[in-house]
């Protein structure tokens, strides 16, 4: 599978190290799929006119089913992945983004600030990822099952995963599905909607 991964530039930040986070990121995206991927690498300077290049490129040139944005997805002034993937796609998958920040909060407290955005550009998926590796990690494993079925969706291609996702304590998470279960009849077991 072709991956383009597109890595914000920051100027303050050295080279190598960013050199270094595509190739972890490179190495998690292996670790999930089980086929071989491709990647596409691109590192763009935070200036919308270049992210903007860079995302139909690699959709409508490289023709990359799946294409990832690594780091710009704050509250910054230069933070504009969010905005110009907004731009670039036809469809929106809020989605993606939404599961980021909820399940992110515990471990990495500044997911609350996280602005990430996805969404399909023909026959492409592309979505909004941190810029550190961890967080990285942890998003794709929590986004692999949606990642393969969006891609077998838009794009015929259905990754085979290696079956290592993130279990979610459901009743941990979201307390309030208790409330909203309805209960069974008192005098059976059955489940009151399932006749």
């Amino acid at each position: 599978m072709k991956i383009g991964l597109i890595t914000l530039i920051n100027p303050a930040s050295p080279g190598a190290k960013q050199d270094k986070t595509g190739a972890e990121v490179e190495r998690i995206i292996a670790s999930i799929f089980r086929e071989p991927s491709q990647f596409v690498p691109e590192f763009v300077p935070n200036e919308p006119k270049q992210l903007h290049a860079a995302l139909i490129r690699l959709c409508d040139e490289e023709k990359c089913p799946l294409v990832l944005t690594l780091g710009g997805t704050g509250p910054g002034p230069n933070d504009i992945a969010p905005d110009v993937t907004l731009e670039v796609v036809d469809r929106k998958l809020p989605g993606f983004g939404e599961i980021m920040r909820f399940y992110s909060y515990e471990r990495f407290k500044v997911s609350v600030l996280s602005r990430a955005e996805a969404g399909v550009r023909g026959r492409s998926l592309v979505i909004n990822l941190p810029a550190r590796a961890l967080p990285v990690k942890f998003c794709l494993r929590l986004l692999q099952e949606g990642i393969a079925e969006a891609l077998e969706q838009i794009a015929d291609i259905k990754p085979s995963l290696r079956g290592d996702e993130i279990e979610v304590p459901i009743d941990k998470y979201l307390p309030f599905l208790k409330k909203l279960r309805p209960k069974p009849e008192p005098g059976g077991d059955k489940h009151p909607l399932i006749q």
